[in-house]
């Protein structure tokens, strides 16, 4: 039976290497971007049979339309991959960085329940094994310094999958929470401070897609990054505090995805 996956920010970085991973493996995607030019691209580099939206994962509307369009044209998805994403450094004292924390928040947190709303009624309908794959970060671990808007949004992200985890258990629907840490993508490419067990937008996507074929239920990549995340958790605040205040900084600006 061929695989049915929707994946949203699709036209870059994580979420065109898992289209990438899940085509050459027979699979049928839709694929969601804000950048139709480079959707269209992907698409055609994938064999062009795939479905394409250009939306806005903040435009719940048009997530409905393109889920809706999916299943109407493939079936209900498998997988549904919320990957869209953007970051970008911001600091609170700025008032023109409030403008920047909304987008981020709409985008990395409101963008995910948006993608995740208009499948789960058909997937409860549907029944089977099916799987809503969240991407969050080790930001959302703990904060850092100069990431406000982001480290909060990828925090809301993790705790989002928690909850719709335990409320969709008992359907069958396996909720995945990923939490990349580097990864080599246009949204780390402006990072300019040495980032620890770097990993390729492909070998994270295999990664990742082993996580969400075996359903776990959360999975830091790779794995010493997941070592790293447990120490954070332990730190107390002082000791945190004094390592990390200093920390470097990603620079404030437009986000990006």
């Amino acid at each position: 039976m061929t695989l049915k996956v929707f994946i949203t920010g699709a036209s870059s970085g994580i979420g065109e290497a898992l289209a990438v991973y899940y085509a050459a493996r027979g699979a049928r995607l839709g694929l969601v971007g804000r950048r139709s030019a480079s959707l269209a691209a992907l698409n055609q580099r994938l064999g062009g049979q795939h479905a394409c939206y250009p939306l806005d994962v903040g435009d719940a509307v048009a997530v409905h339309d393109a889920a809706t369009d999916f299943i109407a044209r493939c079936g209900v998805p498998d997988v549904v991959i919320a990957s869209a994403g953007v970051s970008v450094g911001t600091l609170s004292e700025f008032a023109e960085d409030l403008a920047v924390f909304r987008r981020l928040m709409e985008t990395n947190v409101f963008g995910m329940a948006a993608s995740f709303a208009p499948f789960i009624p058909a997937m409860l309908a549907a029944g089977g094994e099916r799987r809503l794959v969240g991407i969050a970060s080790v930001a959302g671990i703990r904060g850092l310094p100069g990431a406000e808007a982001y480290s909060a949004s990828k925090a809301a992200v993790i705790s989002y999958l928690e909850s719709l985890r335990l409320e969709l258990r008992p359907a069958g629907i396996k909720v995945v929470t990923l939490v990349p840490g580097y990864i080599a993508t246009p949204m780390t490419a402006v990072n300019t401070y040495a980032m620890p067990f770097l990993l390729t937008a492909d070998e994270a996507a295999e990664r990742f897609a082993r996580a969400i074929a075996g359903g776990v239920s959360y999975a830091v990549i790779p794995w010493q990054m997941g070592i790293v995340a447990k120490l954070l958790r332990l730190l107390p605040n002082w000791l945190y505090d004094r390592l990390f205040s200093g920390a470097p900084r990603k620079p404030r600006g437009l986000p990006i995805n």
